[in-house]
């Protein structure tokens, strides 16, 4: 879990290193244990009001290919800086006229266990065409959880974050004074 002040940390070193004109702005920074991801916003494409809603989409993915294809050096470089300093990998992608697109993200596999009951639950979802695999079914199921709990599942993470302060301040520390370095006359 990372803490609101690594999240700063992580946030201003990028703001400060990204190459200036890079993005219109730094939209968004998402940390887990493997991954950071930099999202930023570019400006879209210039078109006339009465274009196709296809020629609007078209011209935007084209925009964001365009950026892809130009800023990979740049954005290369930043990251294998970043990955070296933050041990964790960098993955990239662009807001342009309200849409999102990621270039690359990491897709780390999780194990896990799980008894019958759950695994039927899965199962059902490949009968289903829901999903191809076990796999797909439980990223469906956790995507599903996501959409549904966001406000219970930020809530939780702000829970955390105190944790994590608390534990900073424990004993092991430095904060605290050792009692074996205390002198025996101050009681």
């Amino acid at each position: 879990m990372i803490t609101d002040e690594q999240r700063e940390t992580l946030r201003g070193w990028f703001t400060g290193r990204l190459p200036d004109g890079l993005f219109e702005s730094l939209v968004e920074l998402v940390v887990d244990r493997e991954e950071i991801t930099v999202i930023g916003r570019i400006p879209g494409p210039r078109l006339p009001e009465d274009v196709s809603a296809a020629e609007r989409e078209a011209a935007v993915q084209g925009r964001i290919q365009e950026f892809r294809e130009r800023t990979r050096e740049d954005r290369v470089a930043v990251a294998r800086e970043a990955e070296h300093r933050f041990r964790r990998k960098v993955s990239w992608g662009v807001e342009c006229a309200g849409e999102r697109a990621l270039f690359t993200h990491v897709a780390a596999p999780v194990m896990t266990r799980l008894r019958q009951p759950e695994r039927q639950v899965l199962d059902t979802l490949i009968a289903g065409g829901v999903a191809r695999s076990r796999s797909d079914a439980l990223a469906w199921c956790v995507r599903l959880v996501q959409r549904h709990t966001d406000d219970w599942l930020t809530e939780l993470r702000e829970s955390l974050e105190h944790v994590q302060r608390v534990r900073e301040r424990g004993p092991d520390t430095g904060e605290v004074a050792d009692s074996s370095t205390r002198d025996p006359e101050d009681g």
